[in-house]
């Protein structure tokens, strides 16, 4: 085989694997944001999962807080001040609406990470729609005063 050829060869296996990699990133991101937003829909039935998975990341942050408050890394008034705070953002997730994040999530999958059209991707686009017009009924139902251009 011919230098030119070899180098043709080494040329072309590598785009092949660089397009293999980017086709992978793509797919394995997709299904990310498709998974979480099927999480979100869950949690909009369900809104006892909800609180307990958010109360499960709060427990492990004030562990974090104990731990660099017993290192010295922190004294008690930070302390007590970043518990507080990580308490204020878990009231708010869970005040949250499920069906909001659920659309903005599948959103993500059909807007970011397409093309290629996997299966994930379409699976988004079809759950976007009902995440959207389950997200209006549950604003009309709080008589929240909204616009299509502002559900985007």
């Amino acid at each position: 085989m011919s230098d030119r050829a070899r180098r043709l060869v080494w040329v072309l296996s590598a785009a092949a694997a660089l397009v293999c990699a980017v086709y992978a990133d793509l797919w394995l991101r997709a299904r990310t944001a498709c998974l979480t937003g099927d999480r979100y829909m869950a949690w909009n039935s369900d809104s006892a999962a909800k609180k307990a998975w958010f109360d499960a990341r709060l427990s492990a942050e004030k562990s974090a807080l104990d731990e660099d408050l017993a290192a010295g890394r922190m004294d008690k008034a930070e302390h007590a001040e970043r518990a507080a705070l990580a308490e204020f953002r878990r009231d708010e997730a869970v005040a949250e609406s499920s069906l909001k994040y659920a659309y903005h999530w599948y959103k993500t999958a059909v807007e970011l990470f397409s093309p290629p059209e996997t299966k994930y991707v379409r699976l988004s686009r079809q759950r976007m729609a009902e995440a959207k017009r389950l997200w209006k009924l549950e604003l009309d139902a709080a008589k929240i005063p909204y616009e299509d251009y502002m559900l985007q």
